[in-house]
Formats: C-alpha cells, sequence, structure tokens
C-alpha cells in the first residue's frame, strides 16, 4: 500500500495529530508536535504498563495518551496522523482517514522535507546499519559536520534545529522506514535485497520498498548499488543520476569501488585512487568487507577524501549486537549476533569464524526459507541450540536437513540455551548467538535479546572467576 502524504502542509500548530506507535520514532515525532503546538494524540496497541521508558519520554508534553489499543477514531477523526515504521498502514481508522483527506505523515518523510542540508542514504536487507555507522565515522575522520540517525536507533526531528545547510545527514533507511516518503537522499546506497519479513510483505512488495531510495532522485543526485547481490544490480536501469557500484571483485562496469591486488579501489572516469588494504578491515567476515567496500563508495560519492576513509577503516570496531564479542571464558569465546534475525545473516555469522561453533538459533520465525542454513550448521557447527518459539519449526528443519555429527538441543529460552551451549563448547570454540530470527517472541527488539545475552554471559564470567580467599 502506497500512501503519498501532502508534502507542502507542515504547519501543526492547533491541529489535531495523533501519532501511531510510540516507539523511537513515536517519542521523536511526539515532541516534535508538542514543540510546533499541535494537539498530540500519541495512540499505542500495548499498554501503559510496557511503554514505561517511553511514557517518560513524553512526560510533561501534555499529550492524550491512548493505549492499548489503536482505536479508530484517533486516526480517522484527526487532522494529521503521523504512522511510525513498521505499524500497518491498514489500521482501522485509516480508510476513513484517507477518504476524509488527512494527511499521513512519518518521522522520516518529514525529516525529508525538512532537512536543511544534503543527505546520504543507506538501505538493504542486511548491513545497513553497520555501513551507515562507519560512513559517519568517516565524515567525522575528515572533520566534516555528519549527523547519523534514522533507522540506527536515533530518532530525527529532535536534530533538525542542530543542522546547518553544510551538514550532511547521513540515514540508515528501513524498507518501512521509506513507505511514506516522497524525496530521495542525494546519495542513495541500496546494499543487497534479499527474502527478508516476508511475514509482513509479499516478495515484491519488499523488493518495490527498498527501491524506493532512489525512485524521487534526480539527475544531480547519486546512487550507489552493491554490485555482487543480483537484485541490488538490477536497479541499475532506474538511476536517473550518476551510479557507483560497489564490488569486492576486481571489474566493475562503471565508476565505483573495487578490489585490486588486496586493496580498495575508488574509480571516477579514468582517475584509479586506492583507499585501503582489505586486510585493515577490523571486522570479521566477508559480508563486513562488503560494508566496507560500500561504506567507502557511499563516502567518496559524498566528497570524504580517501585519506578519511582509510583511517576509518582503520579504527572501526563496529556496533552493538553484530558479531559483538561479548567474553572470553574457559578459553570458549561468546559473540552477540542478535541482530540476525534472518537466516541468510545467521549463515553471514557462521561463516565469519574457522573456529568450531556452537551456534544459537530461535526467536520468531518470518517465514523464510531455512535449508541453506540448516545445511551449513551441519557442516560446520559443533553443536545447535534451539530456543524460543520458533523452536520445534527449526528442530523440523534440522532434522530433514540430517543433523550428521552435529549435536541439536532444543530448550525453552535464551537463558536455558547459553547455559546448553556452555556445557558443549570446548576450549578454542566459539558460542554464537546468531538466531535467524525475530526477537518478539520473548524481547521488544533484537537489542534488548542481545543486552539479556551480555548480561548472562556477564554472571557467567562473575561465576568463572575463583573465589578471592
Amino acid at each position: 500500500m502506497e500512501i503519498r502524504h501532502h508534502p507542502r502542509d507542515l504547519d501543526f500548530s492547533d491541529k489535531r495529530v495523533t501519532v501511531v506507535g510510540l516507539g523511537i520514532e513515536g517519542v521523536d515525532v511526539a515532541r516534535y508536535l508538542a514543540r510546533q503546538g499541535a494537539m498530540v494524540t500519541v495512540s499505542d496497541s500495548k499498554p501503559r504498563q510496557k511503554l514505561g521508558e517511553r511514557l517518560q519520554q513524553v512526560d510533561n508534553l501534555g499529550l492524550k495518551l491512548a493505549l492499548g489499543s489503536n482505536r479508530p477514531d484517533d486516526i480517522a477523526e484527526a487532522e494529521a496522523v503521523f504512522i511510525s515504521q513498521g505499524v500497518p498502514l491498514d489500521l482501522p481508522g485509516m480508510a476513513r482517514a484517507r477518504e476524509r483527506g488527512v494527511p499521513v505523515h512519518s518521522m522520516m518523510g518529514l525529516f525529508m522535507e525538512l532537512c536543511p542540508g544534503p543527505t546520504a542514504g543507506v538501505t538493504g536487507s542486511s548491513g545497513k546499519t553497520t555501513t551507515t555507522a562507519l560512513v559517519g565515522e568517516m565524515f567525522e575522520a575528515d572533520e566534516r559536520p555528519v549527523f547519523v540517525g534514522g533507522n540506527i536507533g536515533v530518532g530525527l526531528l529532535d536534530h533538525l534545529s542542530s543542522l546547518r545547510a553544510y551538514t550532511w545527514a547521513v540515514l540508515e533507511m528501513s524498507h518501512t522506514q521509506l513507505q511514506l516518503v516522497d524525496r530521495s537522499p542525494h546519495v542513495a546506497a541500496v546494499l543487497n535485497i534479499t527474502p527478508n519479513h516476508l511475514d509482513h510483505f509479499s516478495w515484491e512488495e519488499y523488493r518495490r520498498l527498498k527501491a524506493r531510495i532512489i525512485r524521487f532522485q534526480q539527475a544531480s543526485d547519486i546512487a550507489v548499488l552493491g554490485f555482487d547481490d543480483a537484485e541490488a544490480r538490477s536497479l541499475g536501469p532506474e538511476v536517473k543520476g550518476q551510479l557507483l557500484w560497489f564490488t569486492l571483485g576486481d571489474s566493475l562496469p562503471g565508476d565505483g569501488v573495487f578490489i585490486r591486488n588486496g586493496c580498495a579501489v575508488v574509480r571516477c572516469g579514468k582517475l584509479n585512487e586506492r583507499l585501503f588494504p582489505l586486510e585493515t578491515v577490523r571486522l570479521r567476515g566477508r559480508h563486513n568487507q562488503a560494508n566496507a567496500i560500500a561504506a567507502a563508495a557511499v563516502a567518496a560519492a559524498c566528497g570524504v577524501s580517501p585519506e578519511a576513509i582509510a583511517c576509518a577503516i582503520q579504527t572501526f570496531r563496529g556496533v552493538p549486537h553484530r558479531l559483538e564479542l561479548v567474553a572470553e571464558i574457559d578459553g570458549v569465546s561468546y559473540y552477540n549476533d542478535s541482530i540476525a534475525t534472518t537466516p541468510e545473516r545467521a549463515l553471514a555469522g557462521i561463516r565469519s569464524f574457522s573456529e568450531p561453533v556452537v551456534l544459537l538459533l530461535g526467536g520468531r520465525d518470518k517465514n523464510l526459507p531455512l535449508e541453506k542454513l540448516t545445511s551449513e550448521a551441519t557442516r560446520r557447527c559443533r553443536a545447535v541450540v534451539l530456543f524460543g518459539e520458533s523452536a520445534d519449526k527449526l528442530e523440523q528443519a534440522f532434522q530433514k536437513a540430517g543433523t550428521s555429527d552435529v549435536t541439536v538441543r532444543r530448550v525453552e529460552g535464551l537463558s536455558e540455551a547459553i547455559d546448553a551451549a556452555r556445557a558443549r563448547a570446548q576450549p578454542g570454540d566459539v558460542v554464537l548467538l546468531s538466531p535467524a530470527c525475530t526477537s518478539y517472541d520473548a524481547y521488544d527488539s533484537f537489542e534488548q535479546r542481545g543486552e539479556f545475552f551480555r548480561k548472562r554471559v556477564g554472571q557467567i564470567v562473575k561465576e568463572a572467576q575463583p573465589s578471592l580467599p
């Protein structure tokens, strides 16, 4: 479903505005609207007790709270509606709102309208947070004004007042954030498009949403596309401005970043310029090498110097919950890769290690194919521990794959899974939380799931330390 808002109707003072969803975006939007003098209603299907921290963030703003359900009248009778990412666009009341001509906005859409400076956007089925954060580090290394936000966990509208015409905004953009935008970033990157979120979107809908990041670009804009990914590569003919590719290979059909003799090189016309040796990428895994190349292409498109790109590559240690080393206990390394909410991302996690792996899989299923994951895990893992809502489906998938020498154990929750993994791991092994599923059966976010993993592993560290006399 595609909804176009009215881009010039941006005066919300004294208007009845309903904000649907009180997550990071809802808090950001509610604060902005309150400052604009709007009469704000916050509608969230979660009850008050599950929104404690978020409610504290909007306390004393004079908001009307409609919690526990999304009441149709709160949407249909508003003068403007803001939808947070991930909230379905067909909620009861939305049809009546559209019939009345109520404008429907989003945090990302409004920010793209109001941002005073140039924007760079990054989307993809995997790697976009790491790539976005790394692009921000490259700007910092170049000592250029930059703001990094969006799906990376940072609200946007709160920061508008601090942005200037010369400040670059580097934005991670999810497919649901692209639903309600009708502007494209000046530099727009599509890293890859692989099956994801098929529990809420058809494959064609999902692909179309990802492609929206370049849909509204002009001739003066730049698109950065992943040449090694068939779906991202297929968007080449749709590019209206300059096209930059990135690849871990040694050749490209045009301008972009590629690998020559172990070094990343950027080509623009007839000029080839060396950026950094691939071996200086500190993050594990070939997928992170691809993220580094992608970030270099985006940064180069934004005019960041080669020296700054190389400097950021050498110092960047990654972002939380993405192959994050939590601790080493009795010779076993514990890695938090809670971001891996798809089988493909879990596969990338497994492939990042040459050591034997004890793999933790589980959560809520997204209706994605499991055959490649179970086949590889069967070959490469010492043991697999299944937990959560999807454990039954995962167990059946492993039975179908034939488990050969790998031990597959099923437990209730993540705490039991960590304990079971510890019991099976041997010195030199890696215990890897790379769940291949969402966290929503037990946690509000993959970050919360990752924090639990960190906390439990921290407890094991304390238990493993010899007590002092």
